[in-house]
């Protein structure tokens, strides 16, 4: 039998000490794909990352929940490319190197692909905060660190108001962009490729009060089926993203997008390192991902 492992972190385990609230987004998302796996004859089994395993039994490994990973981003790198010289990993670790920083996201809209203002910095101090303000108005902003995910390090900054204490900003580089107020008032959209198909969309809102999408703050999602539009526009992302690294289709990726300040959708991320699947809103997603799977494995 085919043998994939799924890398995941010790923090998404329930049973682990220092288990994240948001742990049972990877009993969802594993839970859809090993059954599917195992359906189609293919063994999908979970490690944890940073810990020691028997990497030589497997066929492939998979790049899943790591969702720890950016405080050990040197470690987690060496460990990919300790692990692709043992069989291939997905998405591979070149693609994880070019999704990891942010600075993709300069790279697709310097190519064409609809993408939110950004301001570049090397530091999120009062002078970058002033730049981004004059720069895009306005009275509030949003900044991100170049690495991380699920809103880690990531500050709303207020006009006039003192930036928030140096443990909730970003270490170093960041991009700074606009509030958009789309977010808040009808959320994110999410559509979901492994290979070339198309699995499915969804809608993710913030609670009451925030801008955060994550259901770590409170977010809800709901199923959203997107329009011709709307996923021809998602697939130029993939196809930009495709172009400009040189690979084919990726295993799996997440086009996030957002209602832009001139009232069209943009893209927000491009995640094909460890993005979440939402399973409860692709009933078809184990299915369309074995199909995936199969095309990589030969």
């Amino acid at each position: 039998m085919t043998r994939i492992c799924f890398l995941t972190s010790a923090d998404m385990m329930k049973d682990r000490p220092g288990a994240r609230e948001d742990w049972f987004e990877f009993d969802l998302e594993f839970g859809a794909l090993s059954k599917a796996c195992e359906a189609a004859g293919i063994s999908l089994e979970a490690c944890i990352w940073d810990q020691d395993f028997d990497a030589s039994v497997y066929d492939g490994f998979m790049v899943g929940t790591v969702w720890d990973y950016p405080p050990k981003l040197d470690n987690f790198l060496k460990t990919l490319d300790r692990l692709n010289a043992i069989a291939p990993v997905w998405n591979s670790p070149a693609l994880v190197r070019w999704n990891i920083e942010k600075t993709y996201l300069r790279e697709l809209d310097e190519a064409g692909a609809p993408s939110i203002p950004t301001l570049w910095a090397d530091k999120a101090d009062d002078a970058a905060i002033a730049q981004g303000f004059e720069r895009f108005g306005g009275d509030k902003l949003v900044v991100k660190p170049l690495v991380g995910g699920g809103a880690w390090r990531q500050a709303l900054v207020r006009k006039g108001e003192p930036l928030p204490a140096a443990d909730e900003l970003p270490l170093g580089a960041c991009l700074i962009q606009p509030f958009l107020p789309g977010v808040p008032e009808e959320g994110e959209y999410s559509m979901i490729f492994f290979g070339d198909r198309f699995s499915h969309g969804l809608n993710k809102r913030p609670k009451s009060g925030d801008y955060r999408v994550q259901s770590l703050y409170g977010a809800t999602e709901a199923v959203w089926t997107p329009g011709e539009d709307e996923l021809a526009l998602a697939r130029k992302v993939l196809s930009t993203a495709q172009d400009i690294t040189g690979e084919d289709a990726f295993l799996y990726a997440r086009v996030d997008m957002v209602r832009g300040l001139d009232g069209e959708l943009a893209l927000m991320e491009l995640e094909i390192i460890e993005p979440y699947l939402y399973p409860e809103q692709g009933p078809d997603l184990g299915k369309v991902f074995v199909e995936a799977l199969k095309e990589k494995l030969g």
